[in-house]
């Protein structure tokens, strides 16, 4: 082996430890900003080995990419706001799908078709990943960002259209391998793939979105991974089957968390029009709603020695977080014990609200998931609901004909009083109605929860102890 190869695979194996031990860091919210260090500096070793390759063509190209892909990145990094997170990682998986997808078809082009079984399939799923990965995230990021609608869209013979498009794509792949040189079939591949992407996300409403951006993440890491035996390129073997593996994991852990299976998840439609049908199933259409102000709300604040903190998407749109951590601060500063239960599922990706309270400086120690707080609601004095709705309904638990249930949720009915931060009685994701919302145990404090927090915090900072 010369000297500049064996200093090129020598950056990708260093670039490839960096990424596992990166990952693994990643699993506790102490260790995370380290990994994304580590990944960070493996992603920098990697592309500099790459730059080392005696094959590169123009060196102008690539400094314009360059200088193009800062451009796009920095704003991005540096304006949008964590609250729209789970938009910006659907964007980029967007654009990795298509950098994939496109990667394939200049291979193809190369080669004028003309590639060995091996490279012709790796290059085959490389471009029907790439290519469901970018339409799939685009369609994730409009129904994330509103230009889509978020409650699922759905037309009759919809599975079994997509289940043939999906079959379709897949046998295409296998022709190729065998025909390699048919540009018709491969661009077609590319075509039907693009429409699959958009065919699989359509019918999966806001309340999955969890679940289709880890999914879509593993699209990502699969064409990835693909993408590094079409090119013969370790690093990209390594870092695909990573993304793919852990993206896939993520997914069905996120699907275990709402309790419904992976395909009910993809074929069921969840949040849409339908299921709203059942939401008075619980009762809670008929029962009135005990409508609080927020001095009232202060006055069980002040008599509380627990306080629980439960965040829903709401406070991700209020962009409340800063100010429920300066009331969890003020609160324990009065000698009440403040913990904050977060749902895996809350929000609108895995980690979204650990992310954002993680982001207002909220101790790590404060954050408990599901299991670790669950039973501690009956003994805890007041819940302070920001902006959650599905992941803390009683339905889930006591209504066989509700589409959430069996659902795990917060038990925060048990606790010995309520508080709900809301702008309206409008459903949540799942398109049912709440029956937390009219518990007598719970006082519903209509507004921007941004605005109604600061106002608590004002309240209590003015009437002392």
């Amino acid at each position: 082996m010369d000297p500049q190869t064996l200093a090129i695979q020598s950056a990708y194996f260093v670039a490839s430890v960096l990424f596992i031990l990166g990952l693994r860091d990643l699993t506790h919210p102490d260790t995370a900003r380290r990994g994304t260090n580590l990944a960070a500096v493996g992603m920098l070793i990697a592309v500099v080995g790459t730059l080392a390759h005696q094959d590169i063509v123009s060196w102008w190209l690539i400094l314009g990419g360059l200088v193009l892909g800062t451009a796009i990145g920095v704003p991005m990094g540096l304006k949008i706001p964590m609250t729209m997170m789970p938009e910006r990682i659907a964007l980029s998986h967007c654009f990795g799908g298509l950098a994939v997808a496109l990667v394939g078809v200049a291979e193809f082009v190369r080669h004028d078709g003309q590639l060995d079984a091996m490279h012709m399939s790796a290059t085959g799923f490389e471009v029907f990943f790439g290519a469901v990965t970018f339409t799939g995230s685009l369609m994730a990021f409009g129904k994330l960002n509103g230009s889509l609608p978020g409650k699922p869209t759905t037309f009759p013979m919809q599975n079994v259209i997509t289940g043939l498009a999906g079959i379709a794509c897949v046998a295409m792949t296998m022709y190729l391998i065998v025909n390699p040189g048919n540009v018709v079939v491969f661009y077609g591949l590319f075509a039907l793939s693009l429409l699959l992407g958009v065919l699989i996300v359509l019918p999966i409403g806001g309340a999955d979105m969890p679940v289709v951006i880890c999914l879509l993440n593993s699209y990502a890491g699969l064409a990835a991974c693909a993408s590094g035996f079409a090119l013969s390129n370790p690093v990209l073997i390594v870092t695909g089957s990573l993304d793919g593996g852990s993206g896939f994991i993520l997914a069905m852990v996120m699907s275990k968390a709402m309790n419904r299976s992976f395909t009910n998840v993809l074929f069921g439609a969840f949040g849409s029009d339908a299921a709203a049908g059942t939401s008075a199933v619980g009762g809670a259409s008929n029962a009135a709603v005990n409508a609080a102000t927020v001095e009232e709300a202060v006055d069980l604040f002040k008599y509380a020695d627990s306080v629980i903190v439960v965040p829903g998407y709401g406070m991700a749109v209020a962009q409340a977080q800063h100010a429920v951590r300066e009331l969890g601060a003020m609160l324990e500063k009065r000698g009440t014990r403040v913990r904050f239960a977060i749902h895996p599922v809350a929000g609108r990706m895995p980690g979204h609200m650990n992310v954002l309270l993680a982001e207002a400086n909220v101790p790590y120690d404060s954050l408990f998931d599901l299991d670790a707080i669950n039973d501690d609601f009956s003994s805890t004095d007041v819940v302070l609901v920001v902006g959650a709705n599905d992941v803390v309904n009683p339905a889930a638990k006591t209504s066989p004909g509700s589409p959430i249930y069996g659902m795990p949720v917060f038990n925060c009915d048990e606790a010995k009083a309520v508080i709900c931060l809301k702008r309206s009685m409008n459903p949540g994701f799942a398109g049912i109605e709440n029956d937390l919302f009219v518990h007598p145990k719970t006082m519903m404090v209509f507004g921007d929860a941004k605005k109604t927090i600061q106002e608590m915090v004002g309240a209590l900072r003015e009437g002392g102890h």
